[in-house]
């Protein structure tokens, strides 16, 4: 399942620049995921990396973007065969 970020966000700017899939990026108001890129860091790491980082622990999993985690490495694989990781 994909992350989103709520209406909590204090856009403190560490979440983006951990997003090793760039699927976070400012929005109107702010900071937003691509669910179509957000594979809660699978393929990089063992967790999420931006929930790690954030301080005010506003990125919870979206219940509109349900994934298991097999689903999330077939995303990966996808998007890695894009070359959408230049240095993949």
């Amino acid at each position: 399942m994909a992350l989103i970020i709520t209406d909590e966000c204090i856009n403190c700017d560490v979440c983006e620049p951990e997003c090793p899939n760039k699927a976070i990026y400012m929005g109107q108001e702010i900071y937003e995921i691509n669910p179509d890129l957000c594979t809660e860091c699978v393929g990089h790491y063992g967790e999420p990396q931006c929930q790690i980082v954030c301080p005010v622990e506003c990125i919870p999993h979206d219940p509109s973007h349900v994934e298991s985690p097999e689903q999330l490495e077939v995303k990966y694989q996808a998007l890695k065969a894009s070359g959408h990781f230049p240095n993949a």
